[in-house]
């Protein structure tokens, strides 16, 4: 095995929840997908959606568009997109077509901070979504489309949480030309490399969060040493304990192990996909 996905099983069996700790022996121990997807089965909500805290950062049995796209992303593992979660997002959707990234549902669970409650559509939550439903055919994602299309058009500021959740979903519709437009953004207000005022000292984003695969239009936004860079940064960000750990405020204390699983399979992903764990 190598050392890397070696040192991370550590943090996987010390501090990962029971989902990544299946997806981490589904990925890189021969598991089955079928323990992965018991595993996930505990956080669907009785409406055909998914809650309990799935993304640690919102708390409560109720589903909400970013425990939606964190289901997304296992079942996108295992190939196992189910088309019919669309008729549950048609529920969720705001009047303008978009995904709000909280729902009023949420209000009487504990949540971070940044999870606001607003009654229209977000960009970040209905791409991330709709990136994970590449293929689909429904209704939801022509609507979704055309929202997430009309927000990226519009814009002429961004953040990076916004700019990765953008670039996903032109990935997954092959928009070049709108990925280019973004980077141009991303490079002009200097979201690369630093926090961004309101952001925690250690929130930063790197070329690898904007293109986690080097497949991604993202990825011509960097030169291959600026990509170099970025990839030996995060094999450098490797805990003592073997995981990475959240670099965002821990405003509850189940956060701080909840989301090492989330985040070292995540940073293994992003190597493997660049061939940094041959």
């Amino acid at each position: 095995m190598n050392e890397t996905i070696s040192r991370a099983a550590g943090a996987i069996w010390s501090s990962a929840r029971v989902l990544e700790q299946r997806r981490f022996e589904h990925r890189y121990l021969g598991g089955g997908a079928d323990a992965v997807l018991a595993a996930l089965a505990p956080y669907r909500t009785a409406d055909g959606g998914y809650g309990y805290a799935l993304e640690p950062d919102g708390r409560g049995p109720v589903s909400q568009p970013p425990h939606i796209w964190a289901a997304l992303e296992v079942l996108e593992e295992l190939d196992a997109v189910a088309p019919a979660l669309c008729d549950h997002l048609e529920t969720l959707t705001a009047p303008d077509g978009g995904l709000p990234l909280a729902l009023p549902s949420l209000e009487p669970y504990p949540r971070a901070p940044w999870w606001g409650i607003e009654p229209g559509g977000s960009l970040i939550a209905t791409a991330h979504v709709l990136a994970r439903l590449n293929g689909v055919r429904h209704p939801w994602v022509e609507r979704a489309t055309a929202f997430c299309r009309a927000k990226i058009d519009a814009m002429d500021r961004t953040h990076p949480y916004e700019a990765e959740a953008a670039i996903a979903f032109l990935d997954s519709v092959g928009d070049a030309a709108g990925a280019a437009r973004v980077g141009e953004l991303v490079r002009e207000q200097g979201l690369i490399g630093h926090a961004p005022e309101g952001y925690a000292a250690g929130e930063v984003h790197h070329a690898y969060d904007f293109a986690p695969r080097p497949d991604s239009f993202a990825r011509a936004w960097f030169s291959d040493a600026e990509i170099d860079a970025a990839l030996d940064l995060l094999a450098a960000e490797q805990g003592e304990d073997g995981g990475w750990h959240p670099k965002w405020l821990i405003w509850t204390p189940a956060i701080g192990s909840e989301w090492i699983g989330v985040l070292t399979l995540r940073a293994l992903k992003i190597l493997e996909s660049y061939g940094r764990l041959d």
